[in-house]
């Protein structure tokens, strides 16, 4: 009998399913049963007593409670949508703008390359605890009341002012001001993401460079016709990675843990993480689909 060859395309997409089969199965061992128990506790009044717990199905209450009671559920995942939709180019932009700057040969390359990778492991464990505990809000306070905070404050109203009475729109002037005040957001969150994009610059040819320059076309030519149609996969990848990790350590993921552990209301707790993971999956699908319309990838 005679076996049939898989294609290139058939190939690839088996490995594919290799690479995530591990994933899969880590997800049905460790997260499929927490999932469905969390649904139901969304869908039930959780009281906990001397043997355990008790549940008492009241359907979609705690949704309604969510949405129409609480009193700052719905504020809060508005504005961690509106930090996404804020942050998140501001953070793709950067990271490949400096990038590309990292990718080109100077001295102390691999030095700067680790300064801007070190936020990412600064931001876990002790760090990450002081920065959204009280004590980095002290010491903010503290500075702004040293260094003189109201001053500050002036001189980015004067800037505003002056930049919207050079003829730029409003719109445009607010959203430089806020990129401003999120800098250190911005600089924090952007490591993994540049160290993708070396990765996917150092991926490329530097023949298509090279018969680029003898065709005559300059550094920004070559940029917009080589670089950025070959990165795009990753800025693509970057773009799902950003949003994901910002919804992580937001405003709203704190209502939900407090909402179970300070409040012990974990019925309502359930329903916002579960309203939240809806959420997230759409801003996701709207992302992908508008994105990957736009994404280039090389046979």
């Amino acid at each position: 009998m005679k076996i049939k060859k898989l294609s290139l395309e058939q190939k690839n997409r088996y490995y594919g399913l290799y690479f995530i089969l591990p994933w899969f199965a880590g997800f049905l061992l460790l997260f499929l049963v927490p999932l469905i128990a969390s649904f139901r506790y969304s869908m039930s009044k959780l009281e906990v007593t001397n043997e355990g717990f008790t549940l008492d199905f009241i359907g979609f209450a705690n949704f309604r409670e969510a949405l129409f009671s609480h009193e700052s559920y719905v504020r809060t995942l508005t504005e961690s949508v509106m930090d996404i939709a804020v942050n998140t180019p501001l953070i793709i932009i950067f990271s490949l703008f400096f990038a590309v700057i990292l990718n080109q040969k100077f001295r102390g390359r691999v030095l700067a390359r680790a300064i801007f990778f070190l936020p990412v492991i600064l931001a876990s464990g002790i760090i990450a605890s002081i920065e959204s505990g009280d004590l980095m809000q002290s010491v903010v306070k503290s500075a702004n009341d040293t260094t003189g905070g109201g001053l500050s404050v002036m001189k980015n109203l004067e800037l505003t002012i002056m930049l919207i009475e050079s003829g730029m729109s409003p719109i445009l002037v607010e959203y430089l001001m806020g990129a401003v005040s999120r800098i250190y957001e911005i600089v924090s969150q952007s490591g993994v993401q540049i160290l993708i994009f070396l990765a996917g610059l150092q991926s490329i040819s530097p023949s298509l460079y090279e018969a680029a320059k003898i065709e005559g076309s300059t550094g920004y030519e070559a940029f917009w016709k080589i670089t950025f149609p070959m990165i795009s996969p990753l800025i693509l990848t970057n773009l799902v990675y950003t949003i994901i990790d910002s919804f992580i350590s937001d405003q709203t993921s704190r209502l939900v843990v407090d909402t179970a552990f300070k409040s012990f209301n974990f019925g309502l707790s359930a329903a916002m993480s579960w309203m939240y993971f809806a959420v997230i999956a759409l801003v996701l699908w709207v992302t992908t689909a508008l994105v990957s319309r736009k994404v280039f990838y090389q046979d």
